[in-house]
């Protein structure tokens, strides 16, 4: 089969690669193409446009990029209708996906699943609707999804697992030196260590990690 990947981020283009080794196990002639990232590069097939040619956020920076944008999102309609795929498989970044998912049910017969569900239980809920209308399934890595989506809106969807506990486990299981020998060669022993996720994007990381920085000196002060 011949498979759409659409990715807009570096946490998208990592837990995208793992889905795709994991389609290769049940379908060894699998064809990709896609919007995504190194990692799915490695994985194997056609990358059309590098995610961090996507990857904005917050008004000006899209303001500023919007003519990329829309140029990128054509690209994609266009490669899409012309590369004529099995089915197309979206994976978050609603902001950009589902106008990609409005187009391709709209204008082909093409199936469009979503694999990482839009946030919409936080904010835009009324993005529901475009769900229900363009996504024939979706699989979400969060189980209150479920009833959000099946209760609330009587859209059914499919929890499959949140793929970032694989992904530590994975990374556990490579990386050698001990918790102890981490907290002694960076001065850390008998002091509380606090993980910092900013988010995957160079903005979310810039925009976010001076606030989050804050705080954690803020609890240090109190507690330390």
């Amino acid at each position: 089969m011949k498979y759409y990947l659409i990715v807009g981020e570096a946490s998208g283009d990592l837990h995208a690669s793992r889905l795709m080794e994991s389609i290769r196990k049940f379908d060894e002639g699998a064809a990709f193409r896609f919007f995504g990232g190194d990692l799915m590069q490695k994985v194997g097939g056609q990358r059309v446009r590098h995610y961090e040619e996507l990857a904005y956020m917050g008004f000006i920076p899209v303001l500023l990029h919007l003519p990329t944008i829309i140029k990128n999102m054509n690209l994609c309609k266009q490669d899409i209708v012309k590369w004529q795929p099995d089915v197309v498989i979206l994976v978050d970044y609603p902001g950009f996906n589902l106008k990609i998912a409005k187009y391709v049910h709209k204008n082909t017969k093409i199936p469009v699943y979503y694999y990482i569900s839009p946030k919409i239980w936080a904010w835009k809920e009324w993005r529901i609707r475009a769900i229900k209308r363009d996504v024939r399934e979706m699989f979400s890595i969060l189980p209150f999804e479920i009833d959000f989506y099946e209760r609330k809106h009587n859209y059914k969807i499919h929890y499959v697992g949140n793929p970032t506990a694989e992904e530590v486990a994975t990374f556990k299981a490579q990386y050698t030196e001990s918790k102890d020998e981490f907290c002694s060669r960076n001065g850390l022993n008998s002091k509380p260590i606090i993980a910092i996720l900013s988010g995957s994007r160079k903005q979310e990381i810039k925009d976010n990690l001076p606030a989050c920085s804050k705080q954690v000196a803020g609890l240090r002060i109190t507690n330390w």
